[in-house]
């Protein structure tokens, strides 16, 4: 078994704020490169693809290019406009000889070694293989339009009078539609991974009409089988400032600020 591994990396990060969410501090090195350091102890790995952003490659390349390089992951330019555009460009790279590709997060730095094997092991036998956690909490669909409740008090009253409308208190509320059956579902979580020729099938459809948010789905509009093994709890995407507190707490490391300077990056 040869695995390739591509870490899609181009996307904006919009939910994360106004700045470069891989390139965050954890435990002195790059979530990004926390992410790639993940795969490159794995045997079964022979090698690893970061796509970044095509607008800003060359910035892209200047932060990274050393240390990934040092980990032997090489950097290609992603998409610009969707997640499936920078796996499809990735896709073109994948060496000759790998036998199947995985695809992973690049904000998810925090797989265990347990799952890992779990993924590959399988991958061995079936041809779709992707972690996942089966869901705990109730799910509701819930409608799209919102309501405004201004909440009223002897305070907001006071504010009212000085500030305005400025003064008010809001909170947004919106209505359930139903309550989603939660029996056979998971919240899926990657590394997901395929037989090279399988997931290249999957790519040469027309995606531009397909409403998709990971590969395994591209698979499954093939009509091929996907299989899901257990997922981590600790392998977590950093998409908010708060899930990356979290993934310092789970990994055991400090922010840049509270460690000595000398192991601040």
């Amino acid at each position: 078994m040869k695995v390739c591994v591509i870490i899609p990396a181009a996307g904006q990060s919009e939910r994360f704020g106004q700045v470069d969410k891989l390139a965050q501090d954890l435990g002195g090195r790059p979530l990004l490169v926390r992410t790639v350091e993940v795969f490159t102890k794995r045997e079964e790995v022979t090698s690893i693809i970061v796509a970044g952003p095509p607008d800003e490659f060359d910035t892209f390349k200047t932060r990274y290019g050393a240390t990934l390089g040092f980990h032997g992951a090489v950097i290609v330019e992603g998409g610009k406009t969707a997640r499936w555009e920078t796996v499809q460009r990735a896709l073109e790279h994948v060496p000759k000889d790998v036998t199947h590709i995985a695809v992973h997060d690049a904000a998810r730095p925090g797989p265990s070694k347990e799952m890992l094997d779990r993924v590959f092991e399988t991958a061995e036998e079936l041809q779709a293989v992707i972690p996942g956690l089966e869901v705990q909490s109730t799910l509701k669909c819930i409608d799209e339009n919102e309501i405004e409740v201004n909440p009223s008090s002897d305070d907001d009253a006071l504010a009212e009078m000085i500030l305005g409308d400025a003064g008010k208190k809001s909170i947004q509320a919106r209505r359930v539609q139903k309550t989603i059956d939660r029996d056979n579902l998971f919240a899926i979580q990657t590394p997901q991974v395929f037989q090279v020729e399988l997931l290249k099938r999957a790519y040469q459809q027309d995606l531009h009409e397909l409403n998709v948010t990971d590969d395994a789905s591209l698979v499954e509009i093939l009509g091929e089988t996907v299989h899901v093994v257990e997922g981590d709890a600790q392998n977590i995407k950093v998409t908010t400032p708060a899930d990356l507190s979290l993934m310092r707490a789970l990994m055991g490391v400090k922010p840049p600020k509270e460690r000595p300077v000398h192991k601040r990056f």
